[in-house]
């Protein structure tokens, strides 16, 4: 998908047109001295493996702007081919302005210096002179929370610290474009919420951003555009919710093709249940509020009384459980219609023959599925794990 929007050149920060990327993956790879002797002579055959294939887009001045995909789909190439790493196989990259990309955070770090000593040896990575750092030192440090540990080695830090101080640098570059290439991925809660806080005060200041994350929620929050890259096309680019929107189908794809692997192998259990849509075709995955038609059917099992089924969460919380009293023996099946309003995630089922004198006969774990939204006309109606029935009096 080309990027379609109309923008004055004079606007424009990044333009990428045609962009092509090729990577020569060689059949063999030689280890070792001995293995370089015996291929001496013999043909290195190589495979092209093609990252990007056909990229268009603009991104203007003040955009804050948004790169999500799958891993593997062409993010990283991309990135590092804006900064200058890599070289196109074909195709235009214009960049008007500075650009400082920040694609993994702690690149030109010393292990064996200081967490001061770096800060300085960063700083003058990022252009600043020694005189600027000094002014700006005691606010990096408070920025990073690691006053206490600027006088040790960086090799005895955390990668969470430092990621922290990596990013406390980082922020303190004033440079025409910025990329951030995952920075939210590590550090806690805490430092996560003041990277948020730096965030909304570029957009404020219309800083112009690019953000690659897999956390669709900052997407939504601060993006005025965003991409979706994959397998080395632009899959969807314009509104960042809409974009989102489809990044979390593509994911959710590649979960319910994983589920449906793992609901096969029980398909010689004694008792099965099986997901199904209202109109009674399979489906693994559905939005909460949606009716799951569950086949639950069984082999003949002596003296078999009722069956249960009870719903857990993938981390073992159990949301609820039903029970089926057998009327007719020569019955090998029943359809169960619910609507699972419970919060999204993955659950499975846990399917349980009862005997006439109220023993467990045959337990055994049934089926997966997923619950992928809990949004109704985009306003979230309830919170936590299940949906309660309820109803607001405004009497007096």
């Amino acid at each position: 998908m080309k990027d379609t929007q109309n923008t004055d050149t004079n606007e424009v920060a990044i333009a990428v047109k045609g962009l092509h990327k090729d990577f020569l993956l060689p059949h063999q790879r030689k280890t070792s001295l001995k293995q370089a002797f015996v291929s001496i002579g013999k043909k290195n055959y190589k495979t092209r493996q093609r990252v990007l294939d056909g990229v268009d887009f603009e991104i203007k001045k003040g955009e804050f702007f948004g790169i999500v995909g799958r891993n593997g789909g062409g993010k990283s190439t991309l990135l590092k081919i804006l900064a200058g790493v890599y070289f196109p196989t074909k195709g235009t990259v214009d960049i008007n302005g500075e650009l400082t990309p920040f694609i993994e955070l702690g690149v030109g770090f010393n292990p064996e210096l200081s967490g001061r000593d770096n800060i300085f040896l960063n700083g003058a990575l990022l252009g600043f002179s020694r005189k600027e750092m000094e002014a700006m030192y005691d606010e990096i440090v408070a920025f990073s929370e690691l006053e206490q540990f600027m006088d040790q080695k960086l090799k005895n830090y955390s990668s969470g610290m430092q990621v922290r101080l990596a990013f406390s640098i980082a922020i303190k570059a004033h440079n025409d474009i910025l990329i951030f290439d995952e920075v939210l991925a590590v550090g806690d809660e805490a430092f996560q919420r003041k990277c948020l806080d730096v965030f909304e005060q570029y957009k404020a200041n219309k800083q112009t951003v690019i953000l690659v994350t897999h956390d669709m929620e900052t997407v939504r929050q601060f993006c005025s555009r965003a991409m979706l890259i994959n397998k080395g096309k632009i899959a969807e680019i314009g509104d960042p919710r809409k974009v989102a929107q489809i990044y979390s189908r593509l994911n959710q794809e590649s979960i319910d093709s994983a589920t449906e692997a793992t609901n096969a192998k029980d398909k010689d259990a004694n008792i099965q249940i099986t997901t199904y849509t209202t109109e009674d075709k399979k489906k693994s995955s559905f939005d909460a509020g949606e009716t799951i038609r569950a086949k639950l059917s069984w082999q003949p099992i002596p003296d078999l009384a009722h069956v249960v089924v009870n719903i857990y969460k993938q981390s073992g919380e159990h949301i609820t459980g039903f029970r089926y009293s057998i009327k007719d023996a020569s019955r090998s099946h029943v359809w169960l219609n619910m609507t699972p309003n419970i919060n999204t995630g993955k659950y499975y089922f846990i399917v349980q023959g009862v005997s006439k004198q109220n023993r467990a006969i045959n337990e055994q774990r049934g089926a997966e599925f997923s619950v992928t939204g809990t949004y109704v006309k985009g306003i979230k109606e309830w919170s936590g794990l299940v949906s309660v029935d309820h109803a607001w009096d405004e009497k007096a």
